[in-house]
């Protein structure tokens, strides 16, 4: 009967107690977005203008499909009584029009509109700030990963001793109440 060899349980054993070690290493932490971005007077500002911007551009969508319906309702009623070349002329500005309202929409609120670029003027600046803010927290206190609570996040409970929010406020010069 030959020997098998004890490696296998053994590299188990030795991968099982380093990697429990490297575990229990790490430091974690979690901030909330949210609640750091609410206590910022300048992503307040950024916010209002984003959502003045937002908007106006939604109403005048909105204006521009207000008209369209008006000039479809128009031609429906008065169909039967057009000649052919009238018919014709007013479904080319109907579609038309609908081109227009649909190109507008996109123009503002398509992925590369001009709301994304204005948030991203507006609003992007502030979050990096953050994001700075809160590695310079994490590398200062030794903490391996930091969870974001915010945003649908899969953090289902953390006791709050582990939030570093009011400490990456505290870095970017915000004071808490």
């Amino acid at each position: 009967m030959k020997n098998k060899p004890f490696f296998g349980p053994l590299l188990f054993l030795v991968a099982f107690m380093f990697g429990t070690s490297f575990a229990i290493g790490q430091k974690y932490a979690y901030v909330d977005s949210d609640y750091i971005l609410k206590k910022m007077p300048d992503y307040q500002d950024s916010k209002e203008k984003l959502d003045k911007l937002a908007d106006r551009w939604t109403k005048e969508i909105e204006e521009l499909y207000a008209v369209l319906k008006g000039k479809k309702d128009n031609f429906a009623k008065e169909e039967v009584l057009l000649p052919e070349e009238e018919k014709n002329k007013r479904g080319a500005e109907i579609k038309k029009l609908e081109q227009d309202a649909i190109q507008m929409q996109t123009n503002r609120f398509g992925v590369s509109g001009d709301y994304f670029q204005k948030r991203q003027e507006l609003i992007k600046p502030i979050q990096d700030k953050v994001f700075d803010a809160m590695q310079k927290v994490a590398q200062k206190k030794g903490y391996s990963f930091v969870f974001d609570k915010a945003n649908q996040s899969n953090l289902v409970y953390a006791e709050t001793k582990f939030d570093l929010s009011n400490d990456v406020l505290k870095e970017m010069g915000i004071t808490v109440k």
